[in-house]
């Protein structure tokens, strides 16, 4: 059976591909590939040792050989093109009066189609437009209206924790993110830090969710009194990573204690001291906007 590589594209575009031909490959090496219509090229980012994880929907296409010398000349050619395309188009987008933002240009290796990425707030007719870009051109157009996440995607970076962008490194779709999985996680509800480079909330929101959320149901809500086999309390909070909750004594000393410690919950205690979260000042539509995507998963 063929091998089978992710083989990565301008944009963090990245695609499963059959090695047919059996040539002699391996990660890094630029290689031309059949596109949907015609060839392009990417560059081999893994090898998949069990093919089983591929969806049934993804259907590999093949390699069609190692990218070569002149192909190399003719990609960097396609780069410069780009990038006056994306000057050229800019111009007809004021001229047409549409109110829409040139992210990206991609050209298609063997020339057979330019894609146009872009964002707007509404629904664009941009059929003018494209007759415009055709006669120009003189080839296949293709006018594809993106969100921000997209856009962060296409544009790349890094994110507060000092990291590459997850939606640049692992990440192939988006997923809905909503304000809930920074509360599970007793996080600040401030948009300025939990918010990535697309105005959206943090796609990493939701790597440790199942674990804080599982760690917790383990326990009382914190502010519960309680009766534990180590003394009586209020529960001040929970720790997640070790799995335990710190207790609160009337005399303002504290313990820990695991799932199985706990005998009785006698009701509401004390409140459990204020953190973060309850004193942030908290703009709601702001929060409400950083959930406009994350909703759809776009």
């Amino acid at each position: 059976m063929a091998e089978i590589f992710l083989v990565e594209f301008k944009g963090s575009r990245k695609e499963y591909f059959y090695n047919t031909y059996h040539h002699s490959l391996k990660v890094d090496d630029y290689v031309i590939t059949q596109a949907e219509q015609g060839e392009d090229l990417g560059w081999i980012i893994t090898r998949v040792d069990n093919g089983d994880k591929i969806a049934a929907e993804e259907k590999p296409r093949s390699i069609l050989r190692p990218a070569g010398g002149e192909d190399m000349t003719r990609f960097s050619d396609l780069k410069r093109n780009e990038i006056s395309f994306k000057s050229e188009i800019v111009q007809m987008v004021r001229r047409h009066g549409l109110t829409m933002k040139i992210v990206d240009v991609e050209c298609q290796f063997d020339g057979n189609k330019i894609t146009f990425y872009f964002t707007a707030d509404h629904r664009v007719d941009f059929r003018a437009l494209v007759r415009d870009l055709a006669a120009k051109y003189r080839t296949r157009i293709e006018l594809r209206q993106i969100g921000v996440r997209d856009e962060a995607r296409r544009i790349g970076g890094y994110g507060i924790c000092g990291r590459q962008q997850c939606c640049n490194s692992h990440i192939k779709e988006f997923v809905p993110i909503s304000t809930q999985h920074a509360r599970e996680q007793d996080l600040p509800l401030n948009p300025s830090k939990i918010s990535g480079n697309c105005g959206r909330l943090l796609c990493c929101l939701r790597y440790e969710s199942e674990l804080y959320h599982s760690a917790k149901a383990k326990f009382p809500s914190p502010g519960t009194a309680v009766r534990t086999s180590k003394g009586d309390g209020v529960i001040e909070r929970i720790d997640v990573f070790n799995e335990e909750a710190i207790i609160l004594t009337e005399d303002r000393l504290t313990f820990r204690i695991s799932p199985q410690d706990i005998k009785d919950t006698v009701g509401a205690g004390a409140a459990p001291a204020k953190t973060e979260i309850d004193d942030a000042e908290v703009d709601v539509e702001q929060l409400s906007a950083l959930e406009d995507e994350a909703g759809n998963g776009k």
